[in-house]
């Protein structure tokens, strides 16, 4: 297996592993792990697996799902 087409994998089970305290979090950490999980997996996607996609993915992915549980209450 190539260690590129894990990418996506290994970014998804970060994500998820940042969940652990999930109870105690609030919407707007919530919406931003989220953001972040699906932005790093969509990076990785669309740049076939380039590290700098998956992680500018993640990136961009946290900030907007942090700006979306903002305006949750």
């Amino acid at each position: 297996m190539n260690i590129r087409s894990m990418i996506p994998v290994l970014a998804l089970a970060a994500a998820l592993g940042g969940c652990a305290t999930w109870d105690g979090m609030s919407a707007r950490e919530k919406s931003a792990v989220i953001g972040a999980g699906v932005g790093g997996v969509a990076g990785a996607v669309i740049t076939d697996g380039s590290v700098l996609g998956t992680v500018g993915g993640a990136a961009i992915g946290g900030v907007v799902g942090d700006q979306v549980g903002k305006q949750k209450r």
